[in-house]
C-alpha cells in the first residue's frame, strides 16, 4: 500500500525542491550570537564573504546582509512568498509603504504581482544569543494574477489556529495550520489574489510537531493535487510503514488517508498541499512569469522604475520598534 501512496522520497537542503502551485521552500537555522548597538552580530565578522555569506560559519550566516544578517532590498514579480518565522526575529521594509518587525510564531503573507521592492533582515535584539529560524514558501500566481498590485498582510501566532490530536495511547501532535484547514479549524485569510484564496485549489500549509510515539492520520483530498511531507528535524517517521530518516522530503498521493507514526525522538513536518497551477512557468532569479519575453519585460521594467523606488536610508534597514508591529501601504499599523 505504501508503494501506492508514496510517489518519491528525496533528501533536504537549504532550499526544498517543491511542486506546482509552490515554486520553492528555503528553511534558515541559524544560531546567531548576541547583537550589537546596529543589531549586528558582537562577535568578529572577519574570515566571511561579506554580502555573500552561505557559508555556516560558527553555526550562522550573514546571507546578503553587512551589518546586520538577512536579504536587504530586492524585487519580486509574479510570485507570492509565505514567511514562516519559528525562532528569531525578522524586520520587514518595502518600496510600496509597509514595514513592519515579526518574531516566533508569526507568518508573513506577501504577494508580489506586478513588482515590489522589500528587505528581510535578522535583527539581533538579544544581548546573548539570537537562534533564528524560518521558511520561506514561494507560490506561484496564475497568469491572470502576475500583474495584481502588491499586497502584504500578517498573521499573527495569537490568531492562527492550533490544531492539538492525541492518538490512542494519549500521545500527541500539534497542528498550526497557515493556510487551509485541518479538522475543524480553518486557516486565516491569506492575501487576496492569492492561489490559496480559492478553496476549490485546496491549498493547505501546515507545521506539525509530533511528540515521541504519536500517530497521526491526515485525511484524504481529491485526486489531482501536490502533497508533500517535509520531515526537517527528528530522527525517523513512519509513513504508511515506510521508515523515513530526518531531512527527507516525501511525495505523496493526495486522494489517500495517511498515516504518520514517529519514532522515538520530537519531530517536526512541514506539510504542503495544492492543486496545480498547470501553466508555463519562466523563472529569472525573483522574478517568476509565463514566457521568457515577459521576464524581459519584467528586468527592463525595474530598471526603469524601481518598482516605487527605495524610500528606505539604506538598503538593510532594521526598525528600533522593540515589539511586533505592522504597518502597511494604506497607513494602517498594527501592533503586538
Amino acid at each position: 500500500m505504501s508503494n501506492k501512496i508514496i510517489k518519491n522520497i528525496r533528501p533536504l537542503g537549504m532550499h526544498w525542491e517543491t511542486r506546482d502551485p509552490f515554486l520553492f521552500c528555503a528553511h534558515h537555522l541559524d544560531y546567531y550570537p548576541g547583537g550589537n548597538d546596529e543589531l549586528g552580530p558582537n562577535v568578529s565578522i572577519a574570515g566571511r564573504t561579506i554580502g555573500q555569506d552561505f557559508a555556516g560559519k560558527d553555526g550562522w550566516n550573514m546571507y546578503h546582509g553587512r551589518k546586520t544578517p538577512g536579504f536587504p532590498s530586492h524585487p519580486h514579480r509574479g510570485f507570492e512568498t509565505v514567511s514562516i518565522v519559528k525562532q528569531g526575529f525578522i524586520d520587514h521594509s518595502d518600496s510600496i509603504g509597509g514595514s513592519g518587525r515579526f518574531a516566533k510564531g508569526d507568518v508573513q503573507w506577501l504577494t508580489s504581482g506586478k513588482g515590489v521592492q522589500h528587505a528581510e533582515m535578522f535583527p539581533l535584539v538579544e544581548s546573548d544569543k539570537n537562534p533564528m529560524e524560518m521558511f520561506q514558501i514561494w507560490i506561484n500566481l496564475p497568469k491572470k494574477n502576475k500583474f495584481v498590485d502588491p499586497h502584504y498582510k500578517m498573521l499573527w501566532q495569537e490568531d492562527i489556529p492550533v490544531v492539538t490530536v492525541k492518538d490512542s495511547n494519549g500521545k500527541t501532535s500539534i497542528i498550526d495550520v497557515i493556510a487551509g484547514q485541518f479538522e475543524e479549524k480553518k486557516a486565516l485569510d491569506p492575501t487576496p489574489n492569492s492561489w490559496a484564496a480559492d478553496s476549490e485549489n485546496d491549498v493547505q500549509i501546515w507545521t506539525i510537531k509530533m511528540t515521541p510515539g504519536a500517530k497521526l492520520s491526515i485525511p484524504k483530498s481529491a485526486d489531482g493535487l501536490n502533497r508533500s511531507i517535509y520531515f526537517y528535524s527528528g530522527d525517523t517517521i513512519e509513513i504508511e510503514g515506510k521508515s523515513i530518516l530526518g531531512g527527507h522530503g516525501v511525495d505523496v498521493l493526495s486522494n489517500a488517508e495517511l498515516s504518520i507514526v514517529n519514532g522515538k525522538t520530537e519531530s517536526h513536518i512541514l506539510f504542503l498541499q495544492g492543486k496545480p497551477i498547470n501553466e508555463p512557468v519562466a523563472q529569472y532569479g525573483p522574478f517568476v512569469m509565463n514566457t521568457q519575453a515577459e521576464i524581459q519585460q519584467a528586468i527592463t521594467e525595474y530598471q526603469q522604475t524601481q518598482f516605487g523606488g527605495w524610500p528606505w536610508a539604506n538598503n538593510e534597514p532594521v526598525h528600533d520598534n522593540a515589539g511586533r508591529f505592522a504597518k502597511y501601504s494604506d497607513g494602517k499599523q498594527e501592533k503586538r
